[in-house]
Formats: structure tokens, sequence, C-alpha cells
């Protein structure tokens, strides 16, 4: 879920670079094979001018992010510094890279458009549009999260606290014992940057800016779960000690870990809890930010961020609304066929997901039969891309359990793309927490949002996106993404993976219909007044979610407002531009065509993509 993201990991081979960067230090970090393949920069004119920019503009998103710097590979030669290092919580950077996008609108209005390929126009609208979202931005009180706006600093999912550990365990290399140093490094980081969020939440506070009471409260447990490590047992101090003897580098890591662990650490923990303790008793159950200062306004805005589309709260609610009816009326024929004929659609949907034979035990045995499942799943899919792809990617693909410390406040399931040079696989992540959330059924879709075809793929593609640039491959919009992402479970039914499995179709369908209900709750909560009681009895009674998956997706949407209603509307846009096409083409249409337009091209806003593709079926050459 990532728009102008730091903290992304980004699957591709790198293109040749223009100007500075062509000796410069991102491309230190890029294999030779990668090197000798990227030949295709302009070299003179407007498409050149918008090249150096791009390349400028991504030179510096690296700068300012060294988590990013390591996902990437590229904390090396020059940039070798950035692997001790992580990137600014302070007030002063509180809007990241948005910052430099609004400083550059000068240069971007000079370039020539009428002088570009339709694939170099499509690089100077896309800068446009997320220039444009960045004074939005800028225009609020509040700071940003992988480059979309949010009202709360310290939440249970945002804070160096939430992810630092897991990026340290799971993406920070341990080769060399300067690679021992830069872990340590990184954590005496992270306390100063918890420091930077304490001192950031704190002014929130002082403006009646506060988190809910709940969410607070999941924020306190996961802190203070977190404080309770201590020694060379802590997590953080154990997976250095781990790692470092797996790599044969001596020393005496585990104690040097766990002294950070019990000093500066243990003290910024401190004083993140103290912080929650005063914050408290100030804080009340309302969900919406349409109670914060601006919180309408600041509401829109968040809609128009993910979406990329200018409805309005209303509208998108509306929509939501016609969504979830027509899910369920393709779910109920299912549901009858099961012998599940009588009650709501969602307590036929509970009733389901309780059956024991379809549960996995809620123990380690049962968690490992559950990864093999969707191992088995990922790999049967896979030889189907095909059918539907010019030129599909070979993607490595790993599925990993949520990191069980922060399991209790992170999403059901999220992606993790990979490294530059393909050491590091892409990965997707299931919560393991409560494995009776995950009947049988419902793997599947997950697997094929997550993985293949979906975000991992998705970013595999751009392996083999031609000149794309650099910074045009680490720019999301939520709805481009997460849309695809819904899009590919889609495309699996299409292939016809449920052709003899009625109840996986049923999981897939369940997924769709609770992506309409995002919709309607993150709506109904920040823009019409709903309290966070009535949108989870809504999730329950709809979805038929299980209430533990139900809660946390909730409270998910109501720290991140606006970003849950981007799966299902970009899903409705990618599928629109589609049939439009098809129904213009007839016999001509060829959706491995439709998808190089839609991945090849990197993320776009939903307007611009449906120009895009009408243009592709009026004939033109887009990619």
């Amino acid at each position: 879920m990532s728009s102008i993201n730091p903290s992304a990991t980004i699957t591709a081979n790198r293109r040749q670079m223009v100007g500075a960067l062509m000796a410069g230090s991102v491309m230190a970090g890029v294999p030779g094979a990668a090197r000798a393949a990227m030949q295709a920069a302009p070299v003179s004119g407007p498409a050149a001018t918008a090249r150096a920019l791009y390349d400028r503009l991504f030179e510096r998103l690296v700068d300012m992010s060294p988590e990013m710097a390591t996902s990437l590979g590229l904390d090396v030669g020059a940039r070798a510094h950035q692997r001790g290092e992580l990137g600014s919580s302070a007030a002063a950077d509180r809007f990241g890279f948005a910052d430099v996008l609004s400083g550059v609108e000068g240069e971007v209005a000079a370039i020539d458009a009428a002088a570009l390929t339709p694939a170099e126009r499509t690089q100077l609208e896309v800068l446009r549009w997320f220039i444009d979202r960045s004074k939005d931005i800028r225009r609020t009180p509040y700071g940003g999260f992988d480059g979309y706006p949010i009202p709360f600093t310290l939440t249970q999912l945002t804070g160096s606290y939430q992810s630092v550990p897991d990026f340290l365990d799971s993406t920070h290399p341990i080769q060399t014992s300067s690679d021992a140093e830069a872990a340590l490094s990184r954590m005496h980081a992270m306390a100063r940057e918890i420091g930077h969020e304490v001192e950031r939440a704190r002014a929130e506070m002082a403006m009646g800016v506060i988190p809910p009471t709940y969410i607070l409260n999941k924020a306190m447990v996961l802190t203070r779960n977190l404080r309770s490590q201590s020694g060379v047992t802590s997590g953080m101090a154990a997976s250095l000690a781990r790692r470092t003897a797996a790599a044969n580098i001596s020393g005496d890591w585990g104690n040097r870990a766990a002294a950070i662990v019990d000093g500066p650490i243990a003290a910024a923990l401190d004083a993140q809890i103290a912080l929650f303790n005063d914050m408290l008793p100030h804080s009340t159950e309302e969900a919406g930010v349409s109670r914060l200062p601006g919180g309408a306004d600041f509401y829109a805005m968040c809609l128009r961020q993910h979406t990329s589309t200018s409805l309005t709260p209303e509208q998108a609610h509306q929509r939501g609304l016609e969504e979830v009816a027509d899910y369920q009326g393709r779910i109920e024929p299912l549901l009858q066929a099961q012998g599940l004929r009588d009650g709501p659609v969602g307590a036929r949907l509970t009733a389901l997901g309780q059956r024991a034979e379809l549960l996995w035990s809620n123990d380690d045995a049962g968690r490992a039969q559950l990864l093999a499942y969707a191992n088995e799943r990922n790999d049967a899919i896979r030889p189907m891309m095909r059918r539907i792809f010019n030129h599909p990617p070979e993607t490595r693909l790993e599925i990993r359990r949520v990191p069980p410390a922060i399991e209790a406040g992170a999403p059901r399931g999220y992606a993790q793309r990979g490294s530059l040079d393909g050491t590091r696989p892409g990965a997707f992540y299931i919560n393991l927490r409560d494995t009776h959330i995950w009947p049988r059924f419902a793997i599947p879709t997950l697997v094929y949002h997550e993985g293949i075809p979906g975000h991992v793929f998705q970013g595999a593609v751009l392996l083999e996106a031609g000149n794309l640039p650099l910074l045009h491959r680490s720019l999301g919009i939520a709805a481009y993404g997460e849309g695809w992402g819904l899009y590919a479970e889609q495309l699996a039914d299409e292939l016809g993976v449920y052709a003899d499995e009625p109840l996986g179709r049923i999981g897939y369908l369940q997924a769709a219909l609770y992506r309409a209900v995002r919709v309607v709750v993150d709506t109904g909560m920040h823009a019409l007044g709903w309290s966070r009681a009535r949108a989870l009895q809504y999730m329950i009674d709809i979805t038929g979610l299980a209430p533990g998956a139900a809660e946390n997706e909730i409270d998910r949407y109501i720290v991140w407002p606006g970003q849950a209603t981007s799966y299902k509307l970009g899903h409705s846009e990618i599928v629109r531009a589609r049939e439009t096409a098809r129904a213009a083409m007839g016999p001509n249409f060829d959706i491995r065509g439709f998808h190089d337009v839609v991945l090849r091209l990197g993320s776009q806003p939903l307007e611009l993509l449906g120009r895009n593709v009408a243009a592709w079926s009026r004939g033109e050459h887009i990619v």
C-alpha cells in the first residue's frame, strides 16, 4: 500500500540513468548485467530533460530513506553509510518526499509535453499528479506515512517501534562484521527516531489530535510487549546473534545489541508509554477524522490521494453499497448449494468459516500446514501466467508468517517486493496470530492478491518495463496498486482455478465483498458519523469475517483514512477500462496487450490509466 514510499521494496533491474547518476552512487548498486541493458535513456531534448529530473528526484528519494537504499540493495559504494542509518521522523521532515516534489513544480511545467512519446507523456503526467498531491499534503497540519496523509504519528501500525525490528530481522543484510555494526547503528537510530515520534505526537496532542482510546490501548500493548524484552533474549538482540552466528561472523553481537535494547531503546519506549498514558485521559471513542481540526477537508483529501478519483465521500459510500449488494447476490446461490439457505449472507459465511474440517489447528503445526497450502496454490497458478501476459517474469516468492511481535496490530496480509539484484526474493506475509480467521477456502485468493498475479508479480513485471525511470518504479498510487491486487484475484477466477472448487470461489467472492464493505465503513466512519462499533458490526454482518480479523481491519481504517477504499474503487476502474476497450475492439481485443498498458507504464492515476487504455484500444502505441 505504497505511495511516495521510502520504506517499500521495489523489484526491478535498473535501466540506464542520465547525467550525474550515470556514474553516481545509485548505479553502484545495480548488477553489471542490468547496467548493460540500460541503454535506452534519451540523450537530448525535452525527453532527456524530463529523464534527468526524474533521476535526480529518485536520487533524492534514496538520500532521504536509508531503509529504501537497503531494500533496493543500493546501500553500497558511496551509499554504504546508509546501511547504518534510518530515515528521519523529526517534525521538520514529517512531509518527507512531498517537500522535494513541491519544489520542482516549475521545472515540470517547463517541459514540452507535446515533444514526448505517449509513454513519456504518461511519466510526466504521473509526476504532475504527485506534485499536486504533495501540495495538498503540505497544506494540512498533519504528517505523512509512505507519502500518504495520516492524522496520528503513533498508532498500532505506524512508528519506528512497530517497523524497525522487523526491518532489521527481515531486510537488513548480515553478511559481514560491517553489516552487524550497521545493525547496531540502526538500533541506536531507532531510539532517536522513537524520540522524534514522541515529540511529534505530543505536538499533535496539543492540537487536540489524539487517537481513539482503543487505538491507544492497542499501541500501548505493542509498545509494552517490546519494552518487556530485555537482554540477549530480546527479539532484536537474539536476531542479530542468530544471524551473525549463521554467517560465521565472530564477535559479542548479542550482548552489544542487548546493551542498546536495555539502554537507549528502553528509555525511548518508556517515553512512548508515558506519552500514551498522558493521552488516554483525553482520548474518546470517536472513530472518524471529521472530529479533528479541519477533519472533513482532510478526509476528502485522503480520499483523493488514495483513489486518484474525484469521488466525494458520499458518492464513494453509495458506490460501496451498490458493490456490496452485487457481491451478496453472486454469493447467494453458492451458499445455497452448500446447504446454507437461511439467514443473512454474512451469518452463513460465518457458519461456513467455522466448519472444523476447513480450519487449521491454532498451533505451530497448523500454521506450518497453512503456509504449505499457500505455497501449493502459488506454485499451481504460476504456469498459467503465459495465457494472459506477454513475457511473465519468473517471480521468486516466499510466503512467510507476520512476525509474532507485531501481529496483534498488523494487517491480515501484506507484500514485500524483492531487491534489485534478485538476491532477496519477493515475499508476502500472512498474519497467523489466529489460524481460525483463515478457513481453507480463504487462502487461495490471498495468495493471488499478494503474490502471483498480484503485488509481488506486479513489481516483478517492472523487470521488463522498458525504459521506465527509477522514480516511476518507486512511486505508487493506492487505487492502482491495490486495485491491481483485487483485479489479480478476479484474473485467477477467470483462469478457472475455482472451476471444480466452489468453496474456493466463495472465498474469492467473500474477499471481494469485504473490499466493497471497506468503502462503506471507511466513508461511514470518517465522513458520515459512523461509530467504530457500527462499522465493526456491519463488517461482521455482511462479510462473515471473524470478529478478531474484522476488528484489526476496522482499526486499520481508523488510522489510515481513505486507504481502505482504494481496493474496490481501483479494481472497478481497471475492470471498467478493460471492458470499455473490449467493447471498442471486439475480436481484436488482446488481454496481454491490455495488461502491458496497465502494468508496464508503472503506477498511474486511474483517470490517466483509463485514457491510456482508451488510446491503446484506438490503435495508438502506448507502451
